[in-house]
């Protein structure tokens, strides 16, 4: 049994319209769910082929939806308590969740919310190339990416690296024990509330957008290239969550741009 602490382990699509949701999700990644038990209740389980990935939680029809990440801890109530002390908000305390481990949920200091995670089955293991369906990235929009990056390097012990991405400012690599394990920039759209967001790799990215919008979602972000990495789109689902679709770029082409971008720097 392995804990990757630092790692964003699972991720629950938050919303008052679970049933909906569904309908948009299921066909358009090839998701399935099984309701499973969990104490006094039962939990629609997100599955990708064999591999329990996520979940769907119910809220009022009131409150904004969206995905809620879950990164792994050693200790869910110390990291609660020094998330607090650092200037986070308290969503939900630290409890256990019976048969599969302890969590709780806080904002940042920014107002991105997201959870604290520690599994009694351990985490899943890094795989060498993500499955199509599976969760590929995870990446932090923020209305303050200087506070939001010192948080996030004292409170999970973080460390960064930065990349200029011109007139949209900096990008900032979250690492851990030398592993990049999200993403952080200065929000695009200024109106909109400081959000992880979550990556989902697929076959082909103009296409999954197109089914998005047959699905009844919008498509917030139109299919672009990111040389070395993918193309990628943001999506707004048919209840109005937020996700992206990335199509990764081969590795041996990634390798190949990285060795001509760091020959042309040098």
């Amino acid at each position: 049994m392995t804990h990757l602490a630092g790692k964003f382990v699972w991720f629950e699509h938050v919303s008052g319209h679970v049933a909906k949701a569904r309908k948009f999700y299921e066909p358009l990644f090839d998701w399935h769910v099984e309701s499973l038990p969990m104490g006094s209740s039962r939990y629609p389980m997100i599955l990708n082929g064999k591999d329990g990935i996520g979940g769907f939680r119910s809220t009022a029809a009131s409150e904004r939806p969206y995905w809620l990440a879950y990164v792994s801890v050693d200790d869910v109530d110390a990291t609660y308590q020094a998330a607090l002390a650092a200037g986070a908000r308290a969503i939900e305390a630290p409890v256990d969740f019976p048969t599969v481990g302890r969590g709780a949920t806080i904002a940042d200091p920014s107002g991105a919310v997201f959870a604290l995670w520690k599994s009694l089955e351990g985490d899943r293991a890094d795989a060498e190339q993500t499955a199509t369906g599976d969760w590929y990235w995870n990446e932090l929009w923020t209305a303050d990416e200087i506070g939001a990056l010192a948080f996030y390097q004292r409170v999970f012990g973080y460390s960064h690296e930065s990349m200029q991405m011109g007139a949209q400012g900096t990008y900032y690599l979250l690492k851990k024990d030398s592993v990049s394990r999200a993403g952080m920039m200065r929000s695009t759209q200024p109106q909109a509330p400081s959000m992880w967001l979550p990556y989902v790799a697929v076959a082909d990215c103009d296409s999954t957008a197109a089914a998005a919008q047959r699905l009844g979602g919008q498509v917030l972000s139109p299919p672009a290239d990111i040389p070395g990495v993918g193309r990628f789109a943001v999506l707004a689902d048919n209840v109005g969550a937020a996700i992206a679709v990335i199509r990764p770029a081969p590795a041996e082409l990634a390798a190949a741009e990285s060795a001509i971008t760091e020959a042309t720097a040098a």
